[in-house]
């Protein structure tokens, strides 16, 4: 979508209309504010239509990377425009679940459509004992399972990519990309 000069789009506020009465009849200043509607056209439209731009799920597609910019949410113009949209809108939850397996879950869900599951949590133990021994090692590094929802295939970069950038800094994940859901999915 376009919001340049639109051939045909009258202006709610035509400037020829808004002159003294001494250039209502003159020709050439008329012609010369039609030009000048003709440019303004557009730009009254957006301003009129302002709140809807601002709202991801009636933006036009083209405002759809602005807005999510402004909100920290990703956005890939080569995903289909409803998901880019669920993105937008959900990005402030996303911060506030960003470094929990819930928001990666999600994230991932969200920004691949693909269902994903999150085993080991790859927190931090402390005691309050002062000079207490350093605890055990935690037994593994947390593992993400990543398998498709409708697509057959998964971008295993892509995985690898909002997993390094929604898991916490401290926390090295493993991935699994699978071919469906686990086996133990109906529990």
């Amino acid at each position: 979508m376009s919001r340049a000069a639109v051939p045909g789009l009258p202006s709610r506020y035509p400037i020829g209309g808004q002159l003294p009465a001494l250039y209502a009849d003159d020709d050439f200043a008329q012609r010369f504010t039609a030009g000048l509607d003709t440019v303004l056209a557009p730009v009254f439209a957006t301003l009129d239509n302002l709140p809807a731009y601002l709202d991801p799920r009636v933006t036009p597609s083209d405002f759809l990377a602005w807005l999510a910019s402004w909100v920290g949410a990703a956005d890939d113009p080569r995903w289909p425009v409803e998901p880019r949209r669920e993105a937008v809108v959900r990005a402030v939850e996303l911060h506030r679940w960003r470094g929990t397996r819930r928001g990666l879950v999600e994230g991932l869900r969200l920004a691949l459509g693909v269902h994903a599951e999150v085993t080991g949590d790859g927190g931090a133990t402390w005691s309050r004992t002062a000079g207490a021994d350093l605890p055990p090692q935690p037994p593994g590094r947390p593992l993400v399972r990543v398998w498709p929802d409708h697509e057959a295939r998964v971008d295993a970069a892509r995985v690898h990519e909002i997993v390094r950038a929604m898991c916490p800094v401290h926390t090295v994940c493993r991935v699994e990309i699978l071919p469906g859901p686990p086996a133990d999915e109906g529990r």
